[in-house]
């Protein structure tokens, strides 16, 4: 399977909002498309899904016009959109029952995405007992140990009555439930508490290792930086970087150093000179210009008997490279 991009462009009246995007995915894995607000992801995402107009490019996959008929999608968009007042089973089943999914298979994939998202308590919830079931209850006497827990299923809770977090969980269960062969997550960490954001990169990690294509949108650097293999960072409509993230770093060298020390050791680093780009009491992060200068600071530091803590020279990470880049352009406008 492969998905390529080629020259995606879209106007509004005449302000060009996407110029020319294209990248390719020839493997399973993650795909990053970075951006300020207002760079073009989501409408690059919406042209690519075929939900919005295309002034120019084409999109496809397996060498063929990509549409919902010849490619299982699945899409979590940033703006959510389940239905506030109907039960969030009804919804699920809907939209499984759109997507072709038999209903005894959507039964079991949403039992399992629920355990994994741990919303069962919202799909499954027990069913207040019936005056009858009391009754009933009584003549059996106490139910034996080996009886399922939970037997008695209520109607399940409808969006409105979930925090944000969890009609996210519900929405992206949503998104799966066909599945999809290519996945499409645009600001899938957005709001989510701590532990709520594992729960969802453990379900990303099982799809990867499935083998599905996922195109992520996201302003958490350190997230892509876990999960993406390729990136696009767009600014203003335009490419400004793109490749592989491994080579990407590499092309930096190894310039950003983290050092702890047990003093004020900031006239050594002038002196050998450093940039310091930030400090906290004694831990400094530095710039330099490779690891002769950084080599060079170290023995200055070893010499003057400088007890150390951390010295750590370290390739740039993405959140750096994003605002060095976007910075940039930003200098230049």
């Amino acid at each position: 399977m492969s998905l390529k991009v080629s020259g995606l462009t879209k106007y509004y009246g005449e302000k060009q909002v996407v110029d020319h995007l294209s990248f390719e995915m020839h493997q399973g894995g993650v795909y990053a498309l970075l951006g300020t607000n207002g760079a073009g992801k989501t409408t690059s995402i919406r042209m690519i899904l075929g939900m919005l107009a295309r002034d120019g490019g084409q999109v496809l996959w397996n060498g063929k016009e990509l549409t919902t008929a010849n490619c299982n999608v699945g899409y979590l968009a940033e703006e959510r959109g389940l239905y506030p007042k109907y039960p969030l089973m009804d919804q699920l089943m809907y939209f499984a029952a759109l997507r072709g999914v038999p209903r005894d298979v959507a039964r079991r994939r949403i039992g399992e995405l629920a355990g994994y998202l741990a919303v069962e308590e919202y799909l499954y919830p027990p069913k207040k007992p019936s005056r009858l079931d009391l009754v009933l209850e009584k003549r059996r006497g106490p139910a034996p140990a080996a009886q399922p827990v939970g037997k008695l299923v209520g109607k399940s809770l409808k969006a409105d009555q979930l925090s944000k977090g969890n009609q996210q969980k519900i929405q992206l269960m949503a998104a799966l439930i066909s599945d999809p062969e290519l996945i499409v997550l645009d600001e899938p960490l957005s709001g989510l508490d701590p532990v709520n954001a594992e729960l969802f990169k453990k379900i990303i990690r099982r799809e990867v290792e499935k083998g599905k294509y996922i195109i992520m949108s996201s302003h958490q650097m350190a997230t892509v930086e876990e999960f993406c293999t390729d990136i696009t960072i767009l600014d203003r409509s335009k490419t400004v970087l793109q490749g592989h993230l491994n080579d990407i770093k590499k092309s930096y060298g190894r310039v950003n150093l983290r050092l702890k020390a047990e003093q004020d050791v900031s006239r050594w680093i002038e002196q050998a000179g450093a940039r310091i780009v930030s400090r906290k009491e004694w831990e400094y992060e530095i710039k330099v210009t490779g690891e002769k200068q950084a080599n060079a600071l170290l023995r200055q530091l070893i010499d003057a008997g400088v007890h150390l803590v951390a010295f750590d020279l370290r390739e740039p990470s993405l959140n750096e490279i994003f605002v060095e880049k976007v910075g940039r352009q930003d200098e230049r406008a």
